[in-house]
């Protein structure tokens, strides 16, 4: 242990249990609080947010941090959380502590504002809360620039907090590259939709029922409930304290099955990386997943590559049936894997099909850079969304709620966050491409088997948190960097084979 990081430590225990409190709060906020709560809260938040800021932001931190500057002598541990504390310090120190505040309490408040606004289909409702949103974000991204002195496009700037090292310019050149390869695919697979019907998954599916099969589905996959627990959201997501203490929601649709038993392994596979972090990295800068890239890149794995599998529902179909036996009586396995691969454009980005799914990461891509390298009206957002959906998909939504309101990350303030899922859905195909080389893959699916496969991942990909990069894990793990190429071939090789005797 380097003795100079040794003076870190308490700045950082501090730092970490502020960020415990405020992570429990948000977890209330979405999950439990009442919703007259709201207001009281967001200021008690404020001011942990304002503690948080003067923790890290001060002369002693700054000072320990020049002399660790050089990295020597420090571990992979050290190494790790002292990027991942000045990469925070860069960002926040810009910042005067009183907007900071102002800030944070403002995003305590939005999600329920936003939450109220798609309840009733009014944009109208949320749009003034998102633009101060954005304008605390433009500002904020200015003091950032002229600290730093850098000459980047302000969205640049926010992609790097959520994927360090991917720009605007490689990100541009991965969608047309996916637009490229994959909306031919689309138009061929589309042709075919009205031969696949799935009217078995609109039928009534009590909440009750669903919660007790999606339970047993989150311990399917490996979910331990001795660490972790499942409530309900307006929007389903993953958060944690440490490793041992990791909470993921899911949002249950009574005419739409297939909703929440996939945000429930897409969560599940979230909640499997910070459960699997080492305990010595653990509630540490660097005890989490290297990059949402690579955070998504688990969850949809879990989702789609083998979520969507038939190997993967052998072993559940028939408790499927079981708790569903009069909804789901005159369903077969071959007919239920058809109808959870259904390709059919869609206005829900988390409901969508894996072939059409880019194209909604597109759209919200698209968006953001308007929105920050442009001056869009904010009012005019709804009908931007529309037309791009009607334009891309070929489908145009009918209520706010449907569009512009169905995502819930630009009320927490996560721009930049949406074009992780693209990368993330990339890396999983890659990912999932390496499994089936170095196990029986398809074999330990059909056996309910999920030790192998998480123990596979836990010493490659979780163990690690940031101690690793998105790449460096990529080429330990099979010998080359991020490769979009297995997802193109995955997706070609999938559909093809699914659609050809329709």
């Amino acid at each position: 242990m380097n003795k100079i990081f040794d003076k870190l430590n308490p700045w950082l225990t501090k730092a970490y249990a502020l960020g415990a409190a405020l992570v429990l709060f948000e977890w209330d906020n979405e999950t439990e609080a009442p919703e007259a709560a709201s207001e009281l809260t967001a200021r008690a938040i404020e001011v942990l947010s304002n503690e948080y800021y003067e923790t890290i932001i001060n002369k002693d931190v700054k000072k320990l941090l020049n002399q660790l500057s050089e990295g020597k002598n420090l571990t992979d541990k050290e190494r790790a959380i002292l990027k991942d504390l000045k990469k925070q310090y860069e960002s926040m120190e810009p910042i005067p502590p009183e907007e900071y505040q102002s800030y944070q309490g403002l995003i305590a408040r939005a999600p329920s504002i936003w939450a109220k606004a798609k309840a009733a289909d009014d944009y109208a409702m949320f749009a003034p809360t998102l633009k101060e949103i954005i304008d605390y974000q433009k500002k904020f991204i200015k003091y950032r620039l002229k600290a730093g002195k850098k000459k980047v496009h302000p969205y640049d700037l926010l992609l790097d907090d959520y994927e360090e090292g991917f720009t605007m310019k490689e990100l541009d050149i991965f969608f047309e590259r996916l637009k490229k390869e994959i909306v031919p695919l689309i138009q061929k697979v589309n042709a075919k939709k009205d031969k696949i019907n799935k009217e078995y998954n609109y039928r009534d599916y009590p909440v009750e029922l669903q919660k007790t099969f999606n339970r047993k589905l989150a311990e399917h996959v490996g979910f331990d409930f001795g660490r972790g627990v499942i409530k309900e959201s307006v929007h389903p997501f993953t958060t944690n304290l440490h490793n041992k203490d990791v909470r993921i929601t899911t949002a249950y649709r009574e005419h739409n099955l297939e909703s929440a038993l996939f945000s429930t392994i897409h969560e599940s596979g979230h909640a499997l990386y910070e459960m699997h972090i080492a305990d010595e990295l653990t509630a540490t800068p660097a005890g989490t997943g290297t990059s949402m890239g690579m955070h998504e890149g688990q969850s949809r794995l879990f989702e789609n590559n083998l979520g969507r599998s038939r190997a993967f529902w052998v072993p559940l179909f028939q408790n499927l049936k079981d708790t569903f036996p009069e909804q789901l009586a005159d369903i077969d396995l071959d007919t239920f894997i058809l109808g959870i691969n259904k390709s059919s454009p869609s206005l829900i980005r988390t409901e969508a099909d894996e072939l059409t799914y880019s194209l909604h990461i597109l759209i919200r891509y698209e968006i953001e850079k308007m929105i920050f390298e442009k001056d869009v009206d904010i009012n005019q957002l709804p009908k931007i969304w529309s037309k791009k959906y009607e334009e891309y998909l070929g489908v145009r939504p009918e209520k706010d709620s449907e569009g512009i309101l169905q995502d819930i990350h630009w009320a927490c303030g996560n721009f930049g966050y949406f074009p992780s899922y693209a990368l993330g859905t990339a890396i999983a195909a890659q990912i999932y491409a390496h499994l089936k080389q170095v196990m029986p893959l398809d074999e330990h699916l059909k056996a309910g088997n999920f030790q192998p496969i998480n123990d596979y991942l836990k010493e490659h990909i979780h163990r690690f948190g940031k101690t690793k990069t998105t790449n460096e894990i990529l080429k330990d793990m099979m010998g080359e960097d991020f490769n979009p190429q297995y997802y193109i071939d995955y997706l070609k090789e999938k559909f093809e084979e699914l659609y050809k005797d329709l």
